[in-house]
């Protein structure tokens, strides 16, 4: 059944150039039947056709392919030329000719770009035909290498689109069960911090506030980690992270709050801040604060112990910007291209997911600014940039 063959006889129908292929070759030749076959071992199917003749075939038509020159043009790929069967030694007793009635006929095989063997180009006709001359076998080269040409990318294009097709159905489903996942954990989570404010009611011991403290920052940490998972989720899945501006939630002391939370969180370390801002800015003040957290975590996470780390936000010529500064071995120019993508840690096993970079980079470009990263040996500055 042809069925089998669909697909390369939809392959060789997408081809917009074949029906022109086949009637130049029929005005070019004078012959009155041309078609493009896929032929295989067992199987003669013919993929495109143009029958002036009333020779009875149709696109998916078969011969028996033992009854067809192009079973043998298979085994050795070369282009059989007939200008008049009668006067040809080889082929004027052939079945083929014989069986089908045809005095002319020229077939070119088709190879794919790989080697491999897809079919033929070929062209017959009842009445003899002037066709070894080499105008006439240059063109039937050249159309059965375009029709290669376009089957081969025909091919690579469905499996292009196919892996395409597998890997948006994975990532969907990702970030579906990072979805359910992020939103299921908040329950337990808001359990444990119930609790560990309960223990700390009933006036604890030293030793136990000490412990409830720890509990208490995993469970900060561990919001922080679900909000960033249920944001890259909500991005993913609706096409970027919303927004709701207003003017009337003043920043700074937003920025400042996330300071207070990173300097109890981290007391060890020292945060120099300048912050020093307007009270109506038009932005997402909640979303920019997380932009903030963000970056500072990141720069505690991998900043130098021994040195403070720098954070900064001001307005000046008409753009809001906010930096954070720390000292550290400097990012090399690859990972700082790949810094801004999710789940990447720099080849590194701290600071979580590696969401919290990515996540900023989308509240920048929510805001229609950008973070900018530069890295020397004396410190790293990320820097934010939007209009104010």
């Amino acid at each position: 059944m042809a069925h089998e063959f669909q697909p390369d006889i939809e392959a060789v129908e997408a081809i917009p150039a074949v029906p022109t292929i086949l009637e130049v070759i029929c005005r070019t030749t004078g012959m009155g039947f041309a078609a493009i076959a896929r032929v295989t071992e067992n199987r003669w199917v013919a993929c495109a056709v143009r029958d002036e003749i009333a020779f009875g075939l149709q696109p998916g038509g078969e011969l028996v392919v033992e009854t067809t020159i192009c079973h043998e043009i298979r085994a050795v790929p070369e282009a059989v030329i007939i200008d008049n069967v009668a006067e040809d030694p080889r082929y004027r007793d052939h079945h083929t000719p014989r069986q089908y009635g045809f005095q002319s006929y020229i077939s070119m095989p088709i190879i794919l770009p790989g080697g491999q063997f897809f079919g033929t180009l070929c062209a017959i006709d009842p009445r003899p035909a002037r066709l070894r001359a080499p105008e006439m076998i240059g063109m039937f080269k050249l159309f059965a290498e375009l029709i290669a040409f376009h089957l081969d990318a025909h091919r690579r294009m469905a499996e292009n689109e196919a892996a395409l097709a597998g890997e948006r159905e994975t990532a969907e489903l990702r970030d579906q069960f990072i979805a359910v996942l992020g939103h299921d954990l908040r329950n337990p989570l808001a359990a444990v911090s119930s609790g560990t404010r309960l223990l700390l009611s009933r006036e604890p011991d030293e030793f136990s506030v000490q412990i409830i403290g720890m509990m208490q920052a995993s469970v900060r940490r561990m919001n922080g980690l679900i909000e960033n998972v249920l944001d890259f989720a909500r991005g993913r899945l609706g096409g970027g992270i919303a927004l709701v501006r207003r003017t009337d939630e003043p920043l700074a002391p937003l920025l400042e709050q996330v300071v207070a939370e990173m300097r109890a969180a981290h007391p060890d370390r020292a945060i120099e801040t300048g912050i020093d801002l307007p009270d109506r800015l038009h932005c997402d003040a909640q979303r920019i604060a997380q932009l903030f957290s963000n970056l500072l975590g990141n720069a505690l996470t991998h900043g130098a112990e021994d040195a403070p780390v720098r954070a900064g936000a001001c307005v000046g010529d008409g753009m809001l910007q906010l930096s954070v500064t720390n000292a550290a071995t400097p990012i090399p120019a690859e990972k700082q291209a790949r810094l801004f993508q999710p789940f990447f840690r720099g080849g590194t096993t701290e600071g979580g997911l590696g969401l919290g970079l990515y996540i900023a980079a989308e509240i920048a470009r929510a805001h229609d600014g950008s973070i900018d990263v530069r890295s020397t040996p004396e410190e790293t500055v990320f820097t934010f940039r939007m209009p104010a």
